[in-house]
C-alpha cells in the first residue's frame, strides 16, 4: 500500500497509510507507529496513531525541516509491512451492565428489537480491535463490535459522563477512561481504570490489543471497587 505524507503545521508530519478504515490499514498504521518509535529519531517528539494515519511530531526549533523529516521517514518505512496480528495482548475488562451503570442499554435494545440481555450477550460476545487511543486520555476506539447492537449516538451529548463507562456509537463501542461531555449510548461501567496517569504508558489499553468484555454484577462491580484490574 502506498503511504501519503504531509506537513501538519511547522513541527508534525502526517503519514496516510488508507483511505478506509479496514484491517489491512489498521495493520499497516500499527507497523508504521512501532517502527517510528523504536528507530528513536532524536528529534522526533511524538508518533500518534489513529485509524489510518500516523502524526510524527518533530522538534523543528532544532533545524530539522519538513523535507529533511519526509526524507527520514521514507527511508525507515519504504519496505513496511503490516504488523502481525498476534503481536498485540489480549485484555478482559469486567462491566456491569444496565442500570445506572448504563442508562442507554433499553434504548440500545428497543432501537434494533433486541431484549437487554441479548445486547449484554452479543456485546460481551465479542473480540474486538483497539483501532486507536484518543478523544480523551485512555479512550480506547474499539472494532469489531456486532452490527446488531449497532446504534446512533444521542441528539444531544451529556455534558459529563461517569469515568469508566462503556457506550456505543455507530457501529463501534469504546469506554470513557474520565469523566468528559460525550454523545455516546451508555450501556455499563467497568471498575477499572484505563487512564493511568502516573505509569510510564499512562492507557491501560493500546492498538494492537484485543480486548474482551465480561458481564460482573453490581455486587461483583462494588467488591471490586473502582480501580479494580483487568486480567491479560
Amino acid at each position: 500500500m502506498k503511504l501519503n505524507y504531509h506537513p501538519l503545521g511547522d513541527g508534525a508530519i502526517v503519514v496516510t497509510a488508507g483511505e478506509s478504515i479496514g484491517d489491512e490499514s489498521t495493520a499497516l498504521v500499527r507497523a508504521i507507529a512501532e517502527t517510528i518509535t523504536r528507530a528513536e529519531v532524536p528529534v522526533v517528539t511524538d508518533v500518534i496513531q489513529a485509524y489510518v494515519t500516523v502524526t510524527v511530531c518533530y522538534e523543528a526549533e532544532n533545524g530539522m525541516t519538513y523535507r529533511a523529516m519526509e526524507k527520514k521517514l521514507r527511508e525507515l518505512l519504504s519496505d513496511i509491512l503490516p504488523a502481525g496480528k498476534d503481536e498485540g495482548r489480549t485484555v478482559e475488562v469486567p462491566v456491569c451492565y444496565g442500570g445506572d451503570f448504563g442508562p442507554d442499554l433499553g434504548f440500545v435494545a428497543e432501537h434494533n428489537g433486541l431484549t437487554q440481555e441479548e445486547v449484554i450477550r452479543i456485546h460481551s460476545g465479542t473480540t474486538y480491535d483497539v483501532k486507536m487511543i484518543g478523544f480523551a486520555p485512555g479512550f480506547p476506539f474499539l472494532g469489531g463490535m456486532d452490527e446488531r447492537i449497532a446504534a446512533p449516538r444521542r441528539p444531544s451529548p451529556r455534558l459529563e459522563i461517569p469515568a469508566r463507562t462503556v457506550g456505543i456509537a455507530g457501529a463501534q463501542t469504546g469506554v470513557y477512561p474520565i469523566g468528559t461531555p460525550g454523545g455516546w449510548q451508555l450501556i455499563g461501567r467497568t471498575p477499572v481504570e484505563l487512564f493511568l496517569p502516573d505509569k510510564e504508558i499512562p492507557s491501560l489499553l493500546r492498538p494492537g490489543d484485543q480486548v474482551r468484555f465480561r458481564q460482573i454484577s453490581k455486587e461483583e462491580y462494588e467488591k471490586m471497587g473502582a480501580g479494580g484490574d483487568a486480567q491479560d
